[in-house]
């Protein structure tokens, strides 16, 4: 999963919207680095990470791609899925997509404390509506691209977009079988 899925199982609270992004910022051991509840948050989204990765579904949403692109088909789903969480959004939460979106930024930008790299992306993420803009299938070529100059190995995505527009449909459907189990994975963390 990517940041828009990762923000929206991640729970409403501020402090586990923060710790829902800070999962892609924060690496190594929590050892009271943070507030405890934006912690709760971080191992929240590792759990998420885990669960999603072991899943048979996401599994065989990966076998889809070829042979050659398996090692990075995670990278491509992650952010593909984040496009299917876009374009059925209502399907997910009574609060408009909009709205979120806008809560989010606002929480964003009235913490003094961003992780670093966090610090640096967030404006921009919501400048240019990163998360919103996941509902455009379009605009995943250009997060696949902001992905790719950030690999060692740039050339590893070539052609993973026209995989997915000949994958979109199995892909989707892959997507609407596996998210309902991620969301009850993560309302029964969320409990604890």
């Amino acid at each position: 999963m990517n940041y828009l899925a990762h923000l929206h199982l991640g729970g409403q609270r501020p402090a586990q919207l923060l710790g829902s992004l800070y999962g892609d910022f924060v690496k190594g051991r929590l050892v009271g680095g943070w507030p405890a509840d934006i912690e709760a948050a971080i191992d929240l989204h590792r759990d998420i990470d885990v669960f999603t990765d072991a899943h048979p579904l996401v599994r065989q949403a990966v076998a889809r791609f070829p042979a050659a692109r398996r090692r990075y088909a995670g990278i491509v789903l992650d952010i593909f899925f984040d496009h299917c969480l876009a374009r059925d959004w209502a399907l997910y939460s009574n609060e408009s997509l909009r709205q979120f979106t806008q809560r989010v930024y606002h929480e964003l930008a009235r913490e003094p404390n961003l992780p670093e790299r966090l610090a640096w992306v967030a404006p921009r993420m919501a400048a240019q509506d990163w998360l919103g803009s996941y509902a455009d299938f379009e605009v995943v070529a250009q997060v696949l691209g902001g992905v790719a100059r950030r690999l060692s190995r740039p050339d590893k995505l070539d052609g993973a977009m026209d995989e997915l527009r000949a994958l979109y449909q199995p892909l989707s459907e892959d997507f609407r079988a596996f998210y309902p189990l991620l969301q009850a994975f993560a309302n029964e963390r969320l409990k604890i």
